[in-house]
């Protein structure tokens, strides 16, 4: 798996790391992680789960903050402006870090020179699904149903900007078919009204859709990654369902603001790396759908930069704007 061997280069690193890391006075107060997404989404749960381990270990509180709002711009923003001395960190995504640069004309940060990348988390994969009410049991079928009322059916999303939100856009222009927005402030928001049919569809996250969807409470109809998912194997992509090259992924990982010393980025990331290759966080994640990742500060800044104009080039194509 792809997790196996950014663990083991980055625990090789890990081993290289100057002794001055370890002999750090930090953490010596309480450490917040900003999260821009509610509780119960997979940057949370992935947030919680670190933050449990560095308390364990440095024997210091470790607190979560969810700060929603505007794709986790809100998050992204206050641990941008907040001091560099590793005690507000942000678990920030792609929504925020390379896709919200191509949609909103200015922001009030700058995802390359404002932050510190320490180590990408994790990756979790969307999942389209639709109440187990609504006579549809496949993607074409959702698709023949919103060219007969056009502009009637719906989506949620959780926020302008999000892989939800694209994925819902790029599945509206590649599928032809008008399905009107209904943003939330993330994906447990949105969920009541989904499974109550007050809402057509969503492109949520793995981690919320396939527990209901085993319950029988939703229907999933395909996944956004390129390759099938292990933990829903039945399950077609998006690719297979009629969408060549259709890919919607968001990924999740740790930041500081630009400007923390050395010691502490290296810290916080060796701590992160062990975190994710223990037994136990790793069958966590495999729970709830997520890959750990753990690769370098080097290579997450890499993952930034490339994908800002990956991103900017489906978002230009589908014709995707801020008011979708």
């Amino acid at each position: 798996m792809r997790f196996a061997s950014n663990l083991f280069v980055a625990l090789a690193v890990l081993l290289a790391l100057p002794m001055a890391s370890a002999q750090s006075t930090y953490p010596n107060r309480p450490v917040k992680v900003l999260v821009g997404f509610t509780p119960g989404t997979a940057p949370d749960l992935a947030a919680r789960i670190l933050a449990d381990r560095f308390a364990e270990v440095w024997g210091s509180a470790v607190v979560v903050e969810n700060v929603t709002g505007a794709g986790s711009n809100i998050a992204t923003e206050r641990v941008a402006k907040s001091v560099a001395d590793g005690y507000t960190l942000l678990m920030g995504g792609n929504s925020s870090l390379v896709i919200n640069p191509n949609l909103y004309e200015t922001l009030p940060f700058d995802p390359i020179k404002d932050f510190a990348p320490i180590s990408q988390v994790l990756i979790a994969t969307n999942v389209l699904a639709v109440p187990s009410e609504l006579p549809i049991k496949t993607v074409a079928e959702l698709v023949a149903l919103a060219k007969a009322k056009p502009g009637q059916l719906s989506y949620g999303h959780a926020g302008v900007g999000t892989s939800q939100h694209l994925a819902a856009e790029l599945f509206k222009f590649m599928a032809h078919v008008d399905i009107a927005p209904v943003p939330y402030r993330g994906t447990t928001a949105l969920m009541p009204d989904l499974l109550a049919g007050r809402i057509t569809m969503s492109f949520a996250n793995i981690a919320n859709v396939m527990p209901l969807a085993r319950q029988g409470k939703l229907r999933a109809l395909a996944i956004t990654s390129r390759q099938r998912s292990p933990l829903a194997p039945d399950l077609p992509t998006m690719a297979e369902s009629g969408y060549p090259g259709f890919e919607a992924v968001p990924w999740f990982g740790l930041l500081a603001p630009a400007g923390t010393p050395n010691d502490v980025l290296e810290k916080l990331y060796g701590e992160t790396v062990k975190t994710l290759a223990t037994p136990e966080v790793r069958k966590k994640f495999d729970e709830l759908g997520l890959e750990p990742v753990g690769n370098t500060p080097p290579e997450f800044a890499a993952v930034i930069q490339r994908e800002i104009p990956e991103w900017a080039k489906i978002i230009k194509d589908a014709g995707i704007k801020l008011s979708n």
